[in-house]
């Protein structure tokens, strides 16, 4: 049908990447008619090579992603497989500040249509350290078996994205999984490999002493600076064999790690009826402290046809992922709530580190998650009108049962329990009318509406002092038939907190959408939509937002005897989106909560006997009056194919404004509150994505075509609430006009070598915030000029998120043969290395307890570039090697080469007689070589914050074999 190839297109001219009015042309019960009209030529979206992605040995969807498309960056800040990973596209609309910021921040993952749910950070309410969430803290796009996915594509302006409503405010990445086909096909892929231990170098007492003495020799002359200052018991013995012996602690930590994937699917049917299935199993083992990661995958698709004008389809994907997690003492502690006497570290000698290691033989910590996804719809196609209606669910669930015996929490065992869900619940509907006439004029009505509801719940528990190590009670109640099911229960230990907590969001949308094309020229797109949250105050529940969206094909319009131009397209898209309040706390204005009391726990206060709810002093005050918050974005693109496309060039402008959103000011503290939320924060974004590709070499049995994408990001505050020209929260400084990723610290210029090199001023010396400078301290720079160092002097300086990311691959061919090489590149990005200024301010970290005095085993093994640093006072009162300053600010721009895949295709070896329809072999190595200034181990391992703390277990060095077949 002639309006089935219009509409189909048409939508595509919209942005509609995975609409509910074409993806059942994509089920092979329907020609999709897309390439007849348009070409493809009026929309650009980067469609990835699923294909080929799936060779790389990962474990999420973001190691999947990463150097694959311009505008997208992802944050991998640790190889621990399975770990929450995030990534921005186009920059980031707000500044990030810890866990919940970086969770408003993420884009949409649709698969299928389904947009998928993420883990909720209200868990973090209640926890005194943030490292990890509560619970499995498992990435929940480990769901993504790349073996099932037909294309990705990665969508970014307005015109694209505009129809996802607010859920795409921070753009969208598409995925559609492989459909059924009329004829039965059978598949097979698989690969197995080893992930490499890296390379280090291990140190014991012997060399930490020796450190250590230079200061020592510089500023004492009795071997301590005060009658107070008494060096560390584990160092004092150089006969002490725990730590002067051999450091070769690191063959039980780590190792070369087990990698492989098996999937297999079949799929038929007939003209009425088709169906896919397919299984698969994924194993990913980390090459530190023991971590892992396995999947359990099975995804099912059907489409039935009863008659010419009605379509049934569905589809559930269900995954189990099961992962190990990392043994480390500081995420042992946070989770415990529970700091033990640090004074001696854990020895490097493996046989006594190998007896700690042996007590986790009497613990467990079980970490499963389930996730799936499904959906079921009608089609009904009628000639010109098409009505399609569908259900769909995302949900998933997690547990974490946790024992920890007394023989590793000085003789205090602990027990943990949890279980918590994510759903999304979707009911939407979908009419299209083609109202074309003629060949030249067409024109796509469309009209629908969506009904969302999402929840979120954990059930939390944990214990003390346990009767002993052989009684390990679960806390929450196991029993299905019983009504306290999955609740905490009461059972005989001390000490014993527990926690539920659920929130809901509910949205409702309508939109309609006209579409009109010109003579295969001009294509103009008018998307006018509202929405209805639960999550906004009743005096601003709805907001309205138009898109604009107009495509000029030149080539058709001005360029139809040029020759040497097969593609000129100009793009343009200008609209708004709205953004959620993902918290339920501002829905009705001043709320009531629990607190954190001062065991370091939440608790609920109580008066005259009675539980009692307080104001939310810890999560701060909001008000009445908080509007939307909503971005504003216009894109500009244009893209050119030359010489029949063997030159491709795909260039993008855009900007963004953030505006109304919410921030925490320090404020009514006279009243008990640690900050206010007020709406009236913008940020803008603005940037240029450039992808280019050539045909370089195109002969009949060689052809090398090499592709290079990237883009560069710049973001300003435009605006703070209640017109504040600059504000400081969590030890940041934002200011208006300036990044709001960028470092807040002091300039170091040097060391002062005696006291006379201190300035005066008017027979004052020079002051650290009160406390005058000596011989043996920084010279830090005193930017006003008022002889006192303090956050006055503090000067924001580089930048947390790369100015330019972006990918260079190269495809080569010779006969059968496949060659791919990718290098993956940051440009303009800094890391503050916190773990070189922990090491150098070993005096405020002895004897302390607290979680920045943790000492793991890896603190024997040498890191980072000694030299660098001058050899200051550590004894001296102004904290000489404090974090805040560019003395640890490294430059920490890289190019990696990413990966190497060699594959050869043996199809036509053994077609011959056989029912192989496709057998490729290859062979892979991945994260090869990093070329980089950064003496740390890693530039990519830094937090949100922009510093590497050294927690950030390695990314591997990693090696496969691999045979993808199908008959």
């Amino acid at each position: 049908m002639l309006h089935r190839a219009v509409q189909d297109t048409l939508v595509e001219a919209a942005g509609q990447q995975d609409s509910l009015a074409v993806d059942s042309a994509a089920t092979g019960l329907f020609p999709s008619g897309r390439d007849s009209i348009f070409n493809d030529q009026h929309v650009f979206t980067v469609a990835l090579d699923a294909d080929k992605i799936a060779r790389f040995p990962a474990a999420t969807l973001q190691q999947y992603m990463k150097d694959q498309a311009p505008g997208l960056y992802v944050q991998e800040n640790s190889g621990e497989p399975g770990t929450v990973q995030p990534m921005y596209i186009r920059g980031i609309s707000m500044p990030i500040l810890g866990q919940k910021e970086i969770y408003q921040s993420q884009p949409l993952v649709v698969l299928d249509g389904i947009p998928l749910i993420g883990e909720h950070p209200f868990a973090f309410d209640i926890q005194q350290y943030q490292f990890d969430r509560i619970g499995t803290a498992t990435n929940l796009l480990t769901n993504i078996d790349m073996n099932n996915i037909e294309s990705i594509q990665v969508l970014k302006d307005v015109g694209n994205t505009a129809f996802y409503g607010p859920l795409a405010a921070n753009g969208v990445i598409a995925i559609t999984t492989k459909q059924p086909g009329a004829k039965r096909s059978i598949s097979f892929n698989s690969y197995i490999g080893v992930a490499q231990r890296p390379t280090i170098t291990t140190i014991n007492g012997d060399y930490e002493n020796a450190f250590r003495k230079q200061f020592y020799d510089r500023y004492t002359a009795i071997g301590r600076y005060s009658a107070d200052d008494a060096y560390p018991l584990y160092l004092s013995d150089s006969l002490n064999v725990a730590y002067y012996g051999p450091s070769d602690w690191s063959d039980s930590y780590y190792r070369n790690g087990l990698v492989y994937s098996a999937d297999a699917d079949i799929s038929g049917g007939g003209d009425r009826a088709n169906f896919r299935f397919a299984v698969g199993h994924m194993q990913n083992q980390g090459v530190a402290d023991q971590t892992g990661m396995k999947r359990y995958s099975a995804l099912f698709n059907i489409n039935m046809k009863p008659t010419e004008w009605l379509l049934f389809s569905a589809m559930i994907n269900g995954n189990r992922v099961v992962r190990d997690r990392n043994r480390t003492l500081r995420d042992r502690f946070s989770t415990m709530s529970y700091i033990p006497d640090l004074s001696s570290p854990l020895s490097p000698n493996n046989r006594i580190y190998s007896q700690y290691l042996n007590q986790f033989d009497n613990s467990f910590d079980n970490n499963a998650t389930n996730i799936v996804e499904g959906h079921a719809k009608l089609v009904f196609d009628l000639d010109r009108l098409m009505i399609t209606s569908r259900l769909a669910v995302d949900y998933n669930e997690s547990g974490r049962d946790l024992f920890y015996p007394r023989t590793l929490m000085e003789e205090n065992s602990f027990a943990s329990n949890y279980y918590g869900y994510n759903q999304r619940l979707i009911f939407d509907n979908h009419i299209s009318y083609d109202a074309s006439t003629g060949d030249q004029h067409s024109f796509l009505i469309e009209a629908g509406n969506v009904l969302q509801w999402d929840a979120f719940k954990y059930n939390y528990a944990y214990a003390y002092k346990g009767i002993n190590d052989f009684i390990k009670i679960n806390l929450l109640e196991s029993d299905p038939d019983d009504g306290n099911y999955l609740n905490p229960l009461a059972f005989p230990r001390e000490l014993v907190f527990k926690f539920l907590d659920y929130t809901n969001q509910n949205l409702v949308s309508f939109y309609g959408r006209g579409t009109y094309r010109f003579d295969n020229r001009y294509t103009v797109s008018l998307l006018l939509r509202t929405d209805g949250s639960s999550n906004a105050q009743p005096t601003n529940r709805w907001l309205f937002t138009p898109t604009l969206s107009f495509d000029w094909n030149i080539k058709n319009d001005l360029l139809a005897d040029a020759a040497a131009f097969s593609t000129f397209n100009l793009r343009a898209s200008a609209g708004r989106l709205g953004r959620l309040n993902v918290f339920d706390n501002f829905s009705q204005g001043p709320s009531y909560s629990t607190f954190v009391g001062y065991t370091g726990n939440v608790i609920t206060p109580g008066y005259n006997g009675f539980g009692v709810l307080n104001r939310p002093y810890d999560f701060g005050w909001s008000g009445y009056g908080i509007p939307w918050a909503y971005s504003d974005q216009l894109n500009i693109g244009l893209d050119i194919g030359l010489a029949n496309e063997r030159f491709r060039i795909n260039l993008d402008w855009y900007t963004k404004y953030d505006r109304n959103q919410l921030l925490g000011i320090p404020s009514y503290a006279e009243f008990g509150y640690r900050q206010s939320y007020n709406a009236g924060m913008d940020v803008n974004n603005t940037g240029v994505e450039l992808l280019l590709g050539v045909d370089a070499v195109k002969k009949d049995n060689f052809t090398w075509a090499p592709s290079l994408n990237l883009n560069y990001n710049t973001n300003r505050l435009v605006s703070l609430p209640g017109g504040l020209n600059e504000i400081v929260i969590n030890n940041r400084l934002f200011r208006v006009g300036e990044r709001i990723d960028r470092f807040w610290i002091l300039q170091n210029e040097g060391i002062y070598l005696t006291d006379d090199e201190v300035p005066t001023a008017e027979g004052n010396t020079m002051t650290y915030s009160g406390i005058p400078l000596r011989a043996g301290d920084p010279r830090w720079v005193d930017v006003n000029g008022d002889n006192i160092i303090n956050d006055a002097d503090r000067e924001l300086t580089g930048t947390i998120l790369p100015k330019v990311v972006g990918g260079f691959m190269n495809q080569f061919t010779y006969g059968n043969w496949n060659l791919d090489a990718h290098f993956y590149f940051n440009i303009g990005r800094n890391v503050l290395n916190a773990e070189m200024a922990n090491r150098f301010d070993f005096i405020n970290r002895e004897g302390v307890t607290e979680m920045n005095s943790v000492k793991e085993i890896t603190f024997w093994e040498k890191r980072g570039d000694y030299s660098r640093y001058p050899l200051y006072n550590p004894w001296s009162n102004v904290i000489p090697y404090r974090k805040e300053q560019d003395l640890f600010l490294e430059n920490a721009s890289f190019i990696k080469l990413r990966t190497v895949s060699l594959g050869y295709d043996l199809t036509d070896l053994l077609n011959k007689g056989s029912k192989i329809g496709r057998m490729f072999i290859y062979c892979t190595g991945h994260n090869l070589f990093t070329l980089t200034p950064y003496t740390g181990r890693d530039p990519e391992l830094a937090d949100f914050m922009g510093y590497d703390t050294g927690y950030g277990l390695p990314i591997p060095r990693t090696y496969t074999l691999g045979v993808r077949m199908s008959l």
